[in-house]
């Protein structure tokens, strides 16, 4: 190697690494030293003849690619010739084709009309091409062409048909090879049109897209217009709206009694709130709670209860709330649309819907006494223990009940206690009555026929005992003419089945009220009328 600081040198990639490094004048390798001359072959100083015992051109340890660890532009060439074999056209076989005289260069091509190129045609290729054709076009042989053809072995090589290293016929005459450059060409053309119509089509659904989302980011989506949501008169969300501000929940802490919540309503400007008895009752000796719409808490009395028509009031120091109206109970019929309010479960202002589904149901709600009846309406509005003491409501906003109690499915027992489709409320005819005079008496009237009904019987209709106590002397019923052992089959025109049906009927209605009785006496059946009367505990 020399020691001339200025001569090249190239990095070794193994250097370093402890690697032998052989000295040779392959590039790539550490150190670099000029290609010695051999003895034998003076004035030959190509780098193949040099080293062609060592570096094969041909067999299977010989890298096909330029940048192979010896690499040379040699490589490069063997690497197009093994390219064009592999993807060679295949030539059907023709008639035979004759010897060819003998070349130590390359052999000549026949052109496209059978004559060979003439001498001196340039073909930067190193293949001869048609008469003419200087720098002709590139062409492509398939492998295995009998002699006498560009890239095939001459006959006086060893492979050649009739040598010693042939093996197998002579193949026959195959047409003139195909210009390479000119089937590229084409291909290349359809190709580049092909691709410009695939570009303009992809150009063109690109272009719109984005001509699509410039129009959408230059415009803005439609604002609601004035009104848009606002709900019309008589629409739940309607009705909601205007509602729950005037519903409050209760909460009720009475100690080692236990506590609960539900639900209340206020009923006018003074600051008193309706609910059901049953669900202050445990408060009495407690603390009551009453939480706005507006989650402010205020703490509440009791103003009166009633536990016969399960009814209470309550009152907060509050003037500046907004009562819900009262409405006629006595209109409501099957089918009409109801909507619930309150908090069930502990669920605050929450809104069901329904209609009613039947009215006049005798219900026991609350502690279930027998003394307490409502005749109430039937809904199917989801109501859910919390829900008591909240609301019923038709589409006009008005109060036609207060929720009261639910239906349990027999058997199932109290911890299975929810919404079945079944709720009841009692009326708002008896809870405006029931309201006025707790607020202003602090109980509630009752009114009475004077009589003990029979509630082991069970035929049709609610039959007074048969006993010498049975009617109360000078009471509606004695006035009338009730008898012991008579059946009343009919109140006021519609039909009597159980006793308590008859003791609903009577509480809805208000004390002095003129009713009209049919009772079942010896076969027959009569009218009588009667004047209600107080209950004299009252």
């Amino acid at each position: 190697m020399s020691d001339d600081p200025t001569e090249p040198r190239s990095q070794d990639p193994n250097e370093g690494r402890g690697a032998e490094v052989g000295q040779t004048g392959a590039i790539g390798v550490t150190p670099t030293q000029p290609i010695p001359r051999r003895e034998d072959q003076p004035g030959d100083d190509d780098w193949f003849s040099q080293f062609r015992g060592e570096h094969p051109t041909e067999g299977p340890g010989v890298p096909s690619r330029a940048d192979a660890p010896w690499g040379s532009d040699r490589a490069d060439d063997l690497a197009e010739e093994a390219h064009r074999a592999r993807h060679a056209p295949v030539v059907p076989a023709g008639p035979a084709a004759p010897p060819a005289p003998a070349a130590t260069s390359a052999p000549s091509a026949a052109g496209a009309s059978g004559d060979a190129a003439p001498s001196g045609t340039a073909n930067p290729s190193g293949l001869s091409g048609p008469a003419g054709a200087a720098n002709g076009p590139d062409l492509e042989y398939p492998v295995g062409l009998p002699y006498g053809y560009p890239g095939s072995p001459s006959p006086g090589d060893a492979n050649a048909p009739g040598g010693a290293g042939h093996v197998g016929p002579v193949g026959p005459a195959l047409p003139p090879p195909i210009p390479t450059r000119k089937r590229r060409g084409g291909l290349l053309a359809a190709g580049v049109v092909a691709l410009c119509l695939a570009s303009a089509a992809v150009g063109g659904v690109a272009g719109q897209l984005l001509e699509d989302r410039v129009v959408l980011q230059g415009s803005t989506l439609p604002e609601p217009g004035p009104g848009a949501t606002e709900r019309p008169a008589g629409s739940i969300a309607n009705i909601a709206a205007r509602v729950v501000p005037s519903v409050v929940t209760i909460k009720v802490d009475a100690g080692a009694e236990g506590a609960g919540t539900g639900s209340g309503f206020v009923i006018d400007s003074r600051g008193h709130i309706l609910t059901n008895n049953h669900v202050v009752a445990a408060g009495a000796n407690g603390v009551i709670q009453i939480v706005l719409s507006n989650g402010e808490t205020e703490d509440a009395t009791i103003v009166g209860r009633d536990g016969s028509y399960d009814l209470a009031v309550l009152k907060i120091e509050r003037t500046d709330l907004t009562p819900l109206q009262l409405g006629p109970s006595e209109k409501v019929v099957v089918g009409d649309p109801v909507i619930a309010v309150g908090a069930p479960l502990g669920l605050e202002q929450t809104v069901t819907s329904g209609i009613v589904s039947a009215l006049n149901r005798p219900v026991a709600p609350g502690a279930g006494s027998e003394d307490t009846f409502i005749n109430a309406i039937q809904t199917d509005a989801a109501i859910n223990p919390g829900n008591s003491g909240g609301p019923l409501l038709d589409l006009s906003g008005k109060v036609i009940g207060v929720n009261s109690a639910i239906a349990r499915v027999p058997g199932s027992g109290s911890a299975s206690t929810g919404n079945i489709g079944l709720g009841f409320a009692i009326p708002s005819d008896q809870a405006r009555r029931t309201a006025d005079q707790l607020i202003a008496t602090g109980k509630a009237t009752h009114p009475v026929i004077g009589v003990f009904l029979d509630r082991t019987s069970s035929g049709e209709g609610a039959q007074v005992q048969d006993s010498g106590t049975a009617v109360t002397p000078d009471g509606p019923a004695d006035k009338a003419g009730v008898q012991p052992g008579d059946v009343i089959v009919g109140f006021e025109g519609k039909q009597i089945r159980t006793a308590d049906q008859l003791i609903v009927s009577i509480r809805a209605r208000a004390v002095g009220e003129t009713v009209t009785l049919t009772i079942e006496r010896d076969g027959q059946q009569r009218q009588l009328q009667m004047t209600l009367e107080a209950e004299p505990d009252d």
